[in-house]
């Protein structure tokens, strides 16, 4: 399972992403099309764009019941580290798919850009998953340029509310601007419980039962 998601996740789509900007280039379609901007600024927009995208995606598959019984199954790990960030179910991971190769093609974004931020997108999300501690005089400073593995293990804490915050992938910045950034876990990063309330028994992390989760 994790092989797989891993090579739909870190190669396949991220290939597809950018064969669709070069696609989309070609046939003229989309924002940047229409616009003389220079390129070095539209691979910046696109960057922007797609990663804030992915923001509200995340909190989309938080507030609606039904996208959030797809996205749990990502959240019911017991222990996150770096297999965590590969961990989605296929349907999330198609519908996620749709949503970036739409806004892909809205923005006529330049295959550099969406290169760009499939690359940052698969590195932060490895990393922000990892199970490292970074040194206490670095990791504030860190968290004003990425989202660093404290403060996304926050979003994985057993606690609803916590849940609900820090939904940053790459850039924390959307996070500090719509409020929904948490510093800190209330029972602190040693004693914090990762997870999912009804899905705490070890049995729930065999694959069918991961893959039938949607459904239960």
């Amino acid at each position: 399972m994790a092989m797989v998601d891993s090579l739909v996740v870190r190669v396949f789509l991220p290939t597809g992403a950018v064969g669709l900007a070069m696609f989309v280039r070609k046939q003229g379609w989309g924002l940047f099309n229409f616009v003389t901007w220079p390129h070095w600024a539209e691979v910046i927009v696109s960057v922007l764009v797609l990663d804030f995208v992915i923001y509200l995606q995340h909190r989309l598959f938080h507030g609606m019941p039904v996208l959030w019984r797809l996205h749990r199954m990502h959240h019911a790990d017991l222990d996150v580290d770096v297999t965590t960030g590969n961990r989605f179910h296929p349907i999330e991971i198609a519908l996620s798919m749709a949503i970036k190769f739409g806004v892909i093609a809205a923005l006529g974004a330049p295959a550099l850009g969406v290169l760009l931020f499939e690359i940052l997108l698969n590195a932060t999300s490895l990393f922000n998953h990892a199970n490292i501690r970074i040194a206490s005089w670095l990791e504030p400073v860190m968290r004003w340029l990425v989202v660093t593995p404290d403060m996304h293990r926050v979003h994985h804490s057993i606690h609803r509310d916590e849940t609900d915050s820090n939904f940053g992938f790459n850039l924390p910045w959307w996070d500090r601007i719509f409020r929904t950034y948490r510093p800190q876990p209330r029972d602190g990063h040693e004693r914090i419980t990762l997870g999912i309330q009804q899905f705490r028994d070890e049995k729930e992390l065999k694959l069918w039962r991961m893959l039938l989760q949607p459904f239960r």
